[in-house]
């Protein structure tokens, strides 16, 4: 998983009603934010010592001047390496406000517009239908409103395909939604966005990227390219608990969806990000971005309904959550990856305050819980609720319901179990056009899926019933169960596979390739 799907909404109308003056933040003096520091720090410490997370950083911004910026405990538990302010994080679906200020910048100097038709700047791409294919803009993508499915694209980015081959197989997926009319969080649609933005530039999105924001704010180590990451000997490792405490056991390259997910920063680059949000594209008394096309970014498209945790009514813009809460305007994105990172950045602008929590973790709801309860010192004296606890729970469920269902639907094989046909009957070369190829193989009395280019990816089956088989593709749940199906001809042998894990969207079900 990657990015701030935790809860989905529809439309954004309601904003209409509330009115932006009724619930704005009043500026607030350096005096108090300066005295919820030490509260703010005892809260990270304890995290660290609790081995809540392996390691964090955090940054504070307010009216234009970093105010806090330290980090915490270990870059990587197997080794006494100290996470600092300049420690480099994988910040996952962080890593889409980011987009949206590059796309910004474009929008800005007139390169392209937000309602620039992707069908003008990248004409091989294709969505299901023909009409939002004409009329898809830049907008759509980045407010997750063109229809897309959410997961799209995920599955075969896991099984090995890069970003040119999944974008161009999102084609033969139907849609969730009607055209603008549903919000489906799609880090594939969101990448098409970048991709297509910086096509008028006749330069690839990482050097973009590059160009129009990391070096004109001085955000020296921050990148989009999954090597710059590993090329940093001060990074933090991802991190998940397989039942012996935090671990390093997986890595995770995301460089298929980049613009969504791909970024590696530093909790001090991205206060100068933050410092620019802040200052309405200003940056050292320089402007760097219109202030009109960064302020489309904020405005809500696609309602979400109500925030989970906080209550607050939310909002997505482009790349942005946008909430009316119990301390007026925010703007914020988290990120996750199911692999080990969890990151937030959320501002108050009316208060020209914001922070950046970083961690090397998952799941874990420290950057909320850190987050809410200093903006709870800041604007309230107080922290009103367990807010680490909340939003701990909130993590620690996204998984747990559908790793106990599938773990409860193969616990146990039918008694007595049907034997399997004779290996050789399964054994075969399958195929579509979404999943691309997969190789049935029969050695030593087993069976092995291979699936992705070139078979990049190699999967033992275990058999359960009769044609039923069963494998563990997840890394950080290897617990988890998910079939493998075959139907059988009258002849006796699989005509066809359904695999469970690339099937969300109805299209795991390759057919046999003649032998």
């Amino acid at each position: 998983m990657s990015g701030n799907g935790v809860w989905r909404f529809a439309t954004a109308a309601a904003f209409v009603g509330l009115g932006w003056g009724t619930a704005s933040a009043e500026p607030v003096s350096r005096d108090k934010v300066l005295a919820a520091l030490p509260r703010l720090e005892a809260m990270a410490q304890q995290l660290v010592a609790d081995r809540a997370v392996p390691g964090l950083a955090i940054a504070i911004v307010h009216e234009d001047q970093i105010v806090y910026l330290k980090g915490f405990g270990l870059r990587d538990t197997s080794k006494a390496e100290v996470v600092d302010p300049d420690t480099v994080f994988q910040i996952a679906s962080l890593s889409k406000p980011i987009a949206s200020t590059v796309v910004a910048s474009l929008v800005s100097d007139g390169v392209v517009g937000w309602d620039t038709r992707i069908a003008d700047l990248d004409p091989a791409f294709r969505l299901h239908d023909a009409y939002p294919t004409a009329e898809l803009t830049i907008r759509d993508l980045l407010a997750h409103r063109s229809g897309l499915p959410g997961l799209a694209g995920n599955e075969l980015e896991d099984i090995g395909f890069d970003r040119e081959t999944v974008l161009h197989r999102l084609r033969l997926v139907p849609p969730s939604s009607s055209f603008r009319a549903g919000y489906s969080y799609s880090n594939a649609g969101f990448t098409e966005a970048g991709v297509a933005a910086a096509r008028p530039t006749g330069k690839p999105w990482e050097e973009v990227s590059e160009e129009r924001l990391y070096r004109p704010l001085g955000m020296n180590a921050t990148s989009s390219r999954h090597a710059d990451f590993l090329a940093r000997a001060n990074r933090a490792a991802l991190h998940i608990d397989l039942g012996q405490g935090w671990e390093a056991k997986v890595t995770r390259d995301p460089d298929m969806q980049s613009p969504a997910a791909g970024v590696s920063s530093s909790a001090r680059d991205l206060a100068q990000w933050v410092r620019l949000q802040l200052a309405k594209g200003s940056f050292d008394d320089e402007r760097l971005i219109g202030a009109e096309a960064l302020a489309a970014t904020h405005v809500p498209l696609m309602a979400l309904g109500t925030n989970p945790a906080t209550g607050a009514t939310s909002f997505y813009g482009l790349g942005w959550n946008v909430e009316l809460g119990r301390h007026g305007l925010n703007w914020g994105h988290a990120g996750a990856f199911s692999l080990g990172s969890r990151t937030l950045a959320s501002l108050y602008p009316d208060a020209s305050l914001g922070i950046v929590v970083l961690t090397n973790a998952f799941p874990t709801g420290a950057p909320e819980g850190l987050a809410d309860s200093f903006f709870d010192l800041v604007f309230d004296g107080t922290v009103s609720r367990d807010w680490g606890s909340i939003w701990g729970d909130i993590y620690g469920g996204l998984f747990g319901p559908a790793v106990a269902q599938a773990k409860a639907a193969y616990a146990t094989p039918p008694t007595p179990p049907s034997p399997p046909l004779p290996l050789a009957a399964y054994a075969g070369h399958y195929r579509n056009a979404y999943v691309g190829e997969a190789q049935v193989a029969e050695a030593g009395g087993a069976l092995t899926l291979a699936l992705g280019p070139k078979g990049a990816r190699t999967y033992p089956l275990s058999h359960f019933d009769r044609d039923l088989f069963l494998i563990f593709p997840d890394a950080e749940m290897p617990d988890r169960p998910s079939a493998i199906r075959f139907a059988i001809n009258p002849a006796g042998k699989a005509e066809t596979v359904t695999i469970e894990f690339l099937d969300d969207e109805h299209l795991g079900t390759l057919a046999r390739v003649a032998d």
